[in-house]
């Protein structure tokens, strides 16, 4: 998508702090007519800038005691190591996220597990066996201050000063 304008700005910021919110209710929000807001909605849909819709759920009360963040370090980075690295990582339901980082690690996860046991046989079972790892560092988090999906829009789309 080229450029948003306000209003596609103002839908997405709105659908993003409740994907919930009927058109209607949205349109109403934002002085706009329901069929514009519709089409607007769809177009935002279709251009990728909203990708799905999901509920956020409370990781500690469904057994998710544990957070770490793990550095991976790889000795091996040929096309072959690496893409078997993704598929792993890919399948692998607890790396809540994964990222391709600079600095001392190659790799950065975000792991969710049960307990400390739990989190112990994931890093024996999986990230010791994944293809070119040479270092594994866990920080396991005492205290989540902040947790948000939620894009700062209007910081983002505002010119550079």
């Amino acid at each position: 998508m080229d450029s948003l304008d306000k209003v596609d700005a103002a839908i997405a910021d709105r659908l993003q702090q409740d994907g919930r919110l009927s058109n209607a209710k949205l349109a109403d929000q934002l002085a706009l007519s329901e069929a514009s807001c519709w089409r607007r909605h769809k177009r935002l849909e279709q251009e990728g800038v909203i990708e799905g819709y999901q509920a956020i759920l409370n990781r500690r009360k469904l057994g998710g005691g544990v957070l770490a963040f793990v550095q991976l370090t790889c000795t091996q980075h040929s096309e072959e190591v690496t893409a078997e690295f993704e598929k792993v990582i890919q399948a692998c339901s607890r790396v809540l996220s994964c990222h391709n980082t600079t600095g001392e690690s190659d790799f950065l996860l975000q792991v969710v597990a049960r307990d400390l046991d739990d989190y112990s046989q994931f890093v024996d079972k999986v990230l010791r066996k994944l293809p070119g790892v040479s270092s594994i560092r866990s920080n396991i988090s005492l205290r989540e201050m902040k947790s948000t999906n939620r894009l700062p829009i209007t910081e983002l789309l505002s010119p550079h000063p």
